[in-house]
């Protein structure tokens, strides 16, 4: 009796150290060797196993040396027989869970509404942008234009056009508004082509484009 108690003080004492030692080698392989939880647990595991099995076997190897000092024959059946020490389990490694992913936030683009141009109702024209007065240095002499006399000079600085560059920028649409507010001329400003001459001055200048007129060469 004796003999099983000191074998199994012996051997739970060897596997308590061997706890122990598995212990610390984790603690100093996390925090002096600066590696993974995972990897010190590994540590911590494989020397509670190397010290485990030397102290326990240097436990029952003691028991059975001094069960022979007593003279007990193993061969005829008196002998005891150490029991086999259990091996402890290695530790099950719980599974690493992979944090989830965040999904993308995906902001929209503000929406910006553009503005649409009300289109012109069909039949109704626009007036040309005028002057409110002639630029520095003067009105342009107007009549240099074939067709335009006095009373249309006049007519056409009262619409607020004072010069060959305003009449050369015309559209069709606005040669059309011309054409219905020249009152008491309606029709003149197409009939006679008021938009090419005044490129035409603008162009080659006032002698060169009164030489081209004789011919009408505009």
């Amino acid at each position: 009796m004796q003999a099983e108690s000191g074998e199994s003080g012996t051997w739970a004492g060897g596997w308590m150290i061997a706890a122990v030692a598995g212990i610390v080698a984790a603690i100093l392989a996390r925090m002096i060797g600066d590696v993974g939880m995972s990897a010190a647990v590994l540590v911590g595991v494989l020397v509670f196993g190397v010290f485990g099995v030397l102290l326990g076997s240097g436990g029952v190897e003691q028991v059975e040396a001094h069960d022979e000092d007593h003279g007990h024959d193993l061969g005829h059946g008196h002998g005891h027989v150490a029991p086999v020490a259990p091996v402890a389990a290695a530790p099950v490694m719980a599974p690493v869970v992979a944090a989830p992913v965040a999904a993308p936030v995906v902001v929209a683009a503000p929406v910006v509404a553009v503005p649409v141009a009300e289109p012109v109702a069909a039949g109704v024209l626009v007036q040309p942008k005028g002057l409110a007065a002639a630029r520095a240095g003067g009105a342009d002499d107007l009549k240099v234009i074939e067709g335009i006399g006095p009373a249309m000079e006049k007519l056409c600085n009262g619409l607020g056009f004072f010069h060959f560059d305003q009449i050369a920028a015309w559209s069709a649409a606005d040669v059309a508004w011309v054409d219905e507010n020249l009152k008491g001329f309606k029709g003149r400003a197409t009939r006679d082509r008021w938009v090419a001459q005044a490129a035409l001055i603008g162009a080659v200048g006032i002698p060169e484009f009164q030489r081209r007129a004789k011919t009408n060469d505009y």
